[in-house]
């Protein structure tokens, strides 16, 4: 199949052929004729499957062929980076149709409230929005949410995990009763199902490999001690041939911590994190986006918010707390059907946490020794309890009966 089928606008199919797309990837193929229908739809689909595209070009589509022009869609997403991200892939597909856009976000000082003030009042087609900035721009009276016809969701999971779900709840009260609402989660636990059940109109439903990385992504895990990991890192990142890396922390302060170490090592990286500004944040990815930067260190909110093609290798410093974080961690490489390398440290305290994450997923991954230079390892061994949790083992000794 190839777009051309799906029988878009002349000036969005020239934009499609401008920036190199031909075939749809599964979630696009099955879900724009259901969007284009403007049918609500509820779509599980693993990150780098393609799914922006897949409610951006129907939707843009739709807004071409619109007889009032005015705020026509609302993207709600979890984080600024992703907001920012969507907006650029409308520019892109929509270069030549004359829909605009706009990003809402926080993090940023006045001149950017006021220049998204300006921006509103001027109109927009398509706006993308933080749940916690629009809400902000809605007491302020500038958006006026009446006429939107399509609400999208991105990354419902993960804002619910965020703690949105009050927020989200509030902004649909501020939206029309009739109107097209699409759910794109890349897992779908049950609290999904219930915010689906509350906000959607017997919806369409389309489940592309949920919980399984991409099948070009070569897996391999470490067994190592903490003490052990940063000389490992070091190591493998001074020998490898990979160009483009995100490496992931557990916590802002390792990140912060692994900012500081790496570059005095020689090897050229930033770590981008919460208390950095808005500005040096997106300075950051652009000079990752743009080869200009070798090694980016985050956190997994960074999992979630990033979109860049050609990343290589993800290394994860920490097995990720939830199963869920270790899919969208390794789902940064390999993207758009291309191959990619994931690796990970497991502490003895990860164990049992890194063997949900294999439970998950269905495989195995392989485990590498350690180089020998660096220490010994230790047995994977993710069913036995560790020694702090282990019962002690009663004392039915007596002591012997001493006569005085």
């Amino acid at each position: 199949m190839t777009f051309e089928e799906f029988q878009f606008d002349s000036k969005l199919q020239e934009g499609l052929v401008s920036m190199g797309y031909e075939k749809p990837t599964p979630i696009q193929e099955q879900a724009i004729p259901l969007i284009l229908k403007k049918q609500d739809l509820i779509a599980c689909a693993q990150t780098g499957t393609g799914k922006t595209a897949a409610y951006l070009l129907p939707i843009i589509n739709n807004i071409i062929h619109s007889d009032h022009r005015h705020l026509n869609t609302l993207v709600i997403a979890p984080t600024r980076e992703l907001a920012q991200q969507i907006d650029q892939q409308v520019e892109g597909f929509a270069y030549f149709t004359g829909v605009s856009s706009i990003p809402i976000y926080g993090g940023g000082d006045g001149a950017v409230w006021d220049q998204q003030k300006k921006a509103l009042e001027a109109g927009v087609d398509l706006m993308i929005a933080t749940p916690g900035r629009l809400i902000a721009q809605l007491a302020s009276g500038v958006i006026d949410l009446k006429y939107v016809q399509h609400l999208v969701l991105d990354e419902a999971d993960r804002m619910l995990d965020m703690g949105f779900h009050d927020d989200i709840i509030r902004i649909i009260k501020n939206l029309p009763e009739k109107r097209q609402t699409l759910l794109f989660s890349a897992t779908m636990p049950q609290r999904i199902r219930l915010l689906a059940n509350r906000i959607l109109k017997s919806p369409s439903e389309i489940n592309i490999a949920i919980s399984k990385p991409a099948d070009g992504i070569t897996q391999e895990a470490y067994l190592v001690h903490d003490e052990q990991k940063e000389k490992l890192l070091t190591r493998l990142l001074k020998d490898t041939e990979f160009s483009s890396v995100i490496i992931f922390a557990s916590t802002k302060e390792k990140v912060k911590h692994l900012g500081r170490v790496l570059p005095k090592l020689g090897l050229p990286s930033k770590a981008i994190h919460s208390d950095l500004e808005q500005i040096e944040r997106e300075n950051i990815l652009r000079e990752f986006k743009n080869k200009q930067l070798k090694f980016l260190i985050g956190t997994d909110v960074l999992s979630r918010g990033i979109d860049v093609e050609g990343i290589d290798l993800v290394l994860n410093y920490d097995v990720p707390p939830d199963p869920e974080d270790y899919i969208h961690r390794v789902g940064r490489t390999a993207r758009a059907e291309n191959t990619g390398k994931a690796v990970t440290f497991i502490n003895p305290h990860d164990q049992r946490r890194f063997h949900h994450i294999e439970r998950l997923i269905g495989n195995e991954i392989n485990k590498v020794s350690l180089p020998g230079d660096l220490g010994p390892s230790f047995q994977y061994a993710p069913e036995a309890k560790p020694k702090s949790l282990a019962k002690r083992k009663p004392n039915n000794h007596k002591r012997p009966f001493k006569k005085r």
